[in-house]
């Protein structure tokens, strides 16, 4: 075994403190003969201070396209010639898919608009979907609306969301490559105004942006200075009419390494299968993930993506003998 790895063991595993970021860079070095010994360590960690259960998640697209900000790997920016165009859903819609996601055993559905910040048309459309959406279904309503300020972060709490997702997407010195329309500072801000309000925290991002693998170290080692709640982690799905569309996948290998690093990094952390997952890992990868740290996953479509069905996800887990997380556990 790696010295990381036994610091790890030692360290990580006993007493549920991540690595620093030194050791997340060893761990995302790793010949491909220590991967195994790492997705070991990592599922042990998960198992330690996470339990056995896996929590699942469908997600609903609000308001699609017409994004006004220039996230170089987004087809929903209005601002590249991407075939996503803005498209609302009524609140019918989206009960619809709250009950569809239900169906499939999930606890949790996420509504997501594409916008730099809502306005008053969406913060009323929001409310007027999750007030329809809990007289209709038992599950958790979280929400992606992009940067808040303060008074939207309180009417969100009044609503009854539990939950708000924004992504820092990459680590802050790599940022400014990836988006310049706002900064990484000011996401930053709107998650600690979604942790003072107690709203649980979702943030994560998407690997293989052009990061380095010191940037993808610093990357973990800033979201557990956050300390989200969850964090989803993608990977890369270059997208027509982006300016990342040329970016390579991810490779298989280095995908579970990172896995594997964040959560020696999140011990604690629900880490979330999120987009890209189905080309980069395939179904052999998908379930080493499974057995090397992730515990949470979205099941079904992305936002402008195709995922897996929610059948194969879910017949995985009872393969794997992972229970799935009940809704009165995350109250």
């Amino acid at each position: 075994m790696s010295d990381v790895l036994a610091r790890a063991r030692r360290e990580v595993l006993p007493t549920g403190v991540g690595l620093d970021e030194a050791g997340v860079l060893e761990v995302l070095e790793l010949p491909d003969d220590q991967l195994p010994d790492a997705l070991q360590l990592a599922h042990e960690v998960r198992m330690a201070w996470c339990g056995p259960e896996v929590e699942v998640e469908g997600i609903v697209s609000l308001k699609t396209g017409g994004c006004p900000e220039d996230c170089h790997f987004c087809s929903q920016s209005g601002l590249f010639q991407s075939p996503v165009r803005s498209v609302w859903l009524d609140i019918p819609e989206l009960v619809k898919a709250a009950q569809q996601t239900a169906a499939t055993g999930a606890t949790e559905f996420c509504i997501v608009a594409a916008v730099r910040g809502p306005d008053a048309k969406l913060m009323k459309q929001m409310r007027d979907g999750v007030k329809a959406i809990k007289e209709a279904v038992d599950i958790q309503v979280a929400a992606s609306l992009g940067m808040l300020n303060q008074e939207q972060v309180d009417d969100l709490v009044d609503m009854g969301v539990h939950r708000y997702n924004h992504n820092l997407e990459t680590c802050k010195s790599h940022f400014p490559k990836v988006v310049t329309t706002h900064s990484w500072e000011e996401r930053w801000d709107t998650l600690n105004m979604v942790r003072a309000s107690g709203m649980e925290v979702c943030c994560g991002g998407i690997l293989g942006l052009g990061e380095s693998l010191a940037q993808r170290a610093e990357f973990a080692v800033q979201l557990a200075e956050l300390q989200p709640h969850e964090v989803p982690l993608n990977f890369i799905n270059p997208r027509p009419g982006t300016p990342l569309e040329e970016l390579p996948l991810v490779e298989t290998a280095d995908a579970l390494r990172a896995i594997a690093a964040f959560r020696l990094a999140l011990p604690k952390t629900i880490l979330r299968y999120a987009g890209g997952r189905e080309l980069t890992l395939g179904d052999l990868g998908t379930r080493d993930g499974l057995l090397g740290g992730i515990n949470a996953v979205i099941v079904g479509n992305y936002l402008t993506t195709l995922g897996r069905s929610a059948d194969e996800d879910l017949s995985l887990l009872v393969d794997l003998n992972m229970p799935i997380k009940a809704l009165n556990t995350t109250l």
